[in-house]
């Protein structure tokens, strides 16, 4: 067991808060030692995580981010920790002069997860096959470690696969807490030592553990198919922590995918040994006064670093960035000759990248500019140009909408799923669905698309992952008010929006519920421990009651059409086993085909509204 005596120089913590939440109080560490600590080593840790495939520039801001740009920065800043001027300046709030410049140098870069994901740029990846364009342009930035996030795992084990096989220096792919001897091109990456659930690094005559972890929800969110996920992450953590220390590692980094950093800020208070945590998945921005931030960046959720405190009571570091190739983090912690962290430098923090004219601004990387960037731009111009339809009315995708009440767009992708099902189920040789359902977390533009022309593109942004159409004949209706009641268990009473992805979009029915009733909550095999109340009406398009007073009406069962990811039990979603079809078409095709062909090329304003068409109706 190591124990930490000092920690200096943690960041100013007023005016860093987000409204909507908030970090846990800071400990106070800004005590002054009788005498200055002697550092011997200075780390400096680069750190990203969600780059999910956002290769050309950031959304919307043509002069900021891009994977291009972020390696330029990358590379600036490894220089700089190596041959900048000394660290040891007075960190923040530890009062001049506490801190002895000097000691060794040494630097790490690290990503927390979902370093892929699906849409209009990795689709271009998988056009054009092994390596993909992610994989280029991560190979040649050079990681010294990649968390595994959910987002690997979308596209099936298969793709994951294919990923890691483009890498001509595969970098180590950590997670501490999956199994993959089920899957045998992912374990004979393990076997190989390119997947692991740690690795020691060897740089500037020292070692450094870098341990992983993903979320545990990993099987309910994407499709990990036979790799195995162990809940108890602090245990495989802390199992590897320990063998690491068993081996005379005393530097210990953990980079960590949970969804966000409340859990990482949870996690640390069950470990020991962990010396900085970088967590992933939330896309939180730590910021401090003064740091130069993007034009898209909203109030920083906290300082950089946050501070959490370990099972032992010692302090650690822990940071994260925003995603989309938008910030490069930068901390620089220096370690006593024990291995102890004992000084975080003030020239930590998040750096932007930029291009344009910036006063930050850099060139791009020339190869991956021409490699990745500008085949990738390329086909994005294509999926652009291809105009499939015009819509007479803004469509809500955002994000906080689709996940807690109906849309016009989610309603346009639930009609989409119903009506490609009913075209194609007599040549699959199944009935033809009554009703469909879309998880609000397969809706993906987070924005509301303008009225105007649709493009292929717009398709792609609004639905991007490999989720196929799908039918689960036969449903008993009260397996159906399961399905419902999980869709609408996440919501709180009153909450503004903003539920979970789990939240249904929905076609062929209508519904009525309340947040005030019991929430359903399920056993891991999916069968119900609590029986929801939440669900109050359910009544088909033709009028058919299926659901009246909180009861299941009793009657005929129903033919569901969704997609794939929900019929294995994605999200949680009941159907425990049931039997399923897939149809051979992408969600994001059924879409552009009922755009195409359904709708004759034009979506009214009379058939989707804003605000939605009274479908999904929550009541106190």
């Amino acid at each position: 067991m190591r124990r930490v005596g000092f920690l200096m120089a943690i960041l100013l913590l007023a005016g860093c808060a987000r409204e909507a939440t908030s970090p846990p109080e800071q400990p106070d560490l800004r005590a002054v030692p009788d005498v200055p600590p002697a550092v011997d080593l200075w780390l400096t840790i680069l750190h990203n995580n969600d780059g999910e495939s956002d290769l050309v520039s950031l959304s919307g801001l043509d002069d900021f981010g891009g994977v291009a740009r972020f390696a330029t920065v990358v590379e600036n800043l490894r220089n700089a920790a190596v041959k900048g001027p000394p660290f040891g300046r007075p960190a923040r709030g530890a009062g001049p002069g506490n801190l002895t410049p000097g000691g060794r140098r040494a630097v790490l870069l690290v990503s927390s997860g979902d370093n892929f994901l699906a849409g209009p740029e990795f689709n271009a990846s998988l056009a054009k096959g092994i390596p993909f364009y992610d994989a280029i342009a991560l190979d040649l930035i050079g990681y010294d470690a990649l968390a595994l996030g959910n987002h690997e795992f979308d596209f099936g084990p298969d793709v994951l696969a294919d990923f890691i096989a483009g890498f001509s220096e595969p970098p180590t792919f950590l997670s501490a807490n999956l199994d993959f001897s089920g899957e045998p091109r992912l374990q004979a990456f393990v076997t190989g030592g390119v997947i692991a659930k740690s690795v020691v690094v060897h740089t500037r005559g020292d070692r450094f553990g870098i341990v992983g972890a993903t979320t545990p929800n990993l099987r309910f969110i994407s499709s990990p198919r036979n790799v195995v996920v162990m809940d108890d992450v602090a245990a495989a953590i802390q199992a590897e922590v320990d063998a690491l220390e068993a081996m005379g590692v005393r530097k210990i980094i953990l980079i960590s995918h949970l969804q966000d950093i409340d859990g990482d800020l949870a996690l640390a208070a069950t470990l020991d040994g962990v010396d900085v945590m970088v967590a992933g998945g939330g896309d939180e921005l730590l910021a401090n006064p003064g740091d130069l931030l993007l034009p898209s960046s909203g109030a920083p959720f906290g300082p950089y670093p946050l501070v959490a405190t370990d099972i032992d009571g010692t302090a650690v570091p822990v940071v994260t960035t925003e995603g989309s190739y938008g910030y490069v983090g930068r901390l620089v912690v220096g370690f006593d000759r024990a291995g102890n962290v004992i000084a975080t430098d003030d020239i930590s923090g998040p750096v932007r990248v930029a291009g344009g004219a910036n006063p930050d601004a850099v060139l791009p990387h020339p190869e991956i500019q021409a490699r990745v960037v500008d085949p990738v731009a390329a086909a994005l111009d294509a999926l652009a140009t291809n105009v499939i339809g015009t819509s007479e009315v803004v469509l809500d995708g955002r994000r906080s909408a689709v996940r807690s009440m109906e849309t016009n767009e989610g309603n346009l992708i639930a009609d989409a799923l119903l009506w490609q099902a009913q075209a194609l189920a007599a040549s699959f040789g199944v009935p033809t669905p009554d009703v469909a359902l879309q998880n609000g977390g397969g809706i993906r533009n987070d924005s509301e698309i303008p009225a105007g022309d649709i493009t292929e593109l717009t398709t792609f942004s609004m639905v991007p992952f490999a989720n196929f159409v799908t039918v689960l004949p036969d449903i008993p209706r009260s397996q159906f008010k399961e399905i419902l009641e999980n869709a609408v268990s996440r919501t709180q009473p009153g909450d503004t929006p903003g539920g979970t992805g789990r939240f249904a979009q929905i076609a062929g029915f209508s519904m009525v519920w309340s947040a005030s009733g019991t929430a359903q909550v399920l056993n891991p095999d999916g069968t119900v421990a609590t029986p929801g109340t939440r669900v109050r009406e359910v009544v088909l398009a033709d009028g058919t009651a299926l659901v009246s007073a909180g009861s299941v009406v009793a009657g005929s069962d129903v033919t569901v059409a969704t997609i794939d990811f929900l019929a294995r039990g994605g999200d949680e979603y009941p159907y425990r086993g049931a039997a399923f079809t897939t149809l051979g078409v992408t969600y994001q095709q059924a879409l552009a085909n009922y755009i195409v062909d359904g709708l004759g090329g034009l979506i009214t304003a009379g058939q989707y509204p804003v605000g939605g068409a009274g479908r999904n109706t929550e009541i106190p």
